[in-house]
């Protein structure tokens, strides 16, 4: 459905997009993801229109798209900071894209309370936005992109400004909507979790470039290289593969391991400690830290060993600038 074929963007010496090349199925939610400056915005920026390309194109439907204007390719754009209208109340700002493409107002004012409804918001349509939460004038702006029915939805960091519980609500919310509606969409975004839970796939940016573009399941069990490994949240990545946690081994018939370093946790305590394969952090619940007793400190000795049949194994050239 969308494609995009060896982007290029700079500004100036900086490398936004480097030869990118990335693709959006039909109904399928993609998540960008990466660390800030890797090129996340700028793509969906991109693929929206509101910036010009250095080279490449991008497509929609076998479609070449990339001179058109943002006006003309259907898309919905949600920003994190919501870009809500504070003169206008929640009925408004939800028929504003509607009005703005010519449809009667009588029938965006009713298409905009269905969206309302859907969205959990009946009776919210003559509010004020800026009477309203976080968590209800992101579902403001929601349905304000949903109810024009855009070929594509493009999300900039739409959780990024709520508190945890809250993004965590909204973001299944948001997820179960996409899939019941069937409108496929990018989701743009620097939390791990965020992009596991709401999209297909996960296309993980570095410096302009795809790390890796798999599955959330498939990232975790493959991670395409050391860099990859440690930035989707792998505490022990060696130089010829990552020790899940599950593959560390306790006990005294493993070889002795140096603590170097120990921190107090509320139901336990977090190591790192110097063992037969490298380095290694690890948590320890009460119990366990208990059974080592006066090693239980920095210098201290316990058995800490590597099952090496639990071990995902790196691609020979990951640890190349990691």
């Amino acid at each position: 459905m969308l494609e995009l074929r060896q982007i290029d963007k700079r500004f100036g010496a900086r490398v936004a997009a480097d030869q990118l090349s990335l693709e959006v199925a039909a109904g399928e939610t993609l998540a960008l993801l990466g660390p800030s400056g890797c090129g996340k915005s700028t793509l969906l920026k991109i693929i929206a229109g509101l910036l010009p390309l250095d080279g490449g194109s991008v497509r929609f439907d076998g479609e070449d798209i990339t001179g058109q204007p943002p006006e003309r390719r259907g898309f919905a754009l949600m920003f994190q900071d919501f870009a809500l209208f504070p003169h206008l109340d929640v009925l408004n700002n939800v028929m504003f894209g509607l009005i703005e493409r010519g449809v009667p107002r009588r029938k965006a004012a009713d298409a905009a309370t269905a969206m309302l409804e859907r969205l959990g918001l009946t009776g919210y349509q003559r509010r004020k936005v800026w009477t309203l939460s976080g968590g209800e004038q992101q579902r403001v702006a929601l349905a304000r992109a949903l109810v024009t029915q855009p070929r594509l939805l493009l999300l900039d960091e739409p959780f990024s400004s709520l508190d945890a519980h809250l993004r965590a609500q909204l973001r299944q919310e948001f997820a179960q909507l996409l899939a019941d509606s069937g409108m496929p969409a990018i989701l743009v975004t620097h939390d791990r979790d965020e992009a596991f839970a709401m999209a297909q796939r996960v296309a993980v940016l570095r410096q302009g470039r795809v790390e890796q573009c798999a599955p959330p399941a498939q990232l975790l069990a493959r991670p395409a290289s050391a860099w990859l490994a440690r930035f989707i949240g792998y505490q022990n990545v060696l130089e010829r593969a990552v020790v899940p946690g599950h593959a560390l081994l306790l006990g005294p018939e493993q070889a002795p391991a140096r603590i170097e370093a120990l921190t107090q946790l509320a139901d336990g305590v977090e190591l790192r400690a110097r063992a037969q394969a490298g380095v290694l952090s690890l948590v320890l619940s009460a119990r366990e830290a208990a059974a080592l007793g006066a090693e239980l400190r920095v210098g201290g000795r316990f058995g800490l060993g590597v099952d090496a049949a639990a071990l995902i194994p790196l691609p020979a050239e990951s640890s190349a600038g990691s």
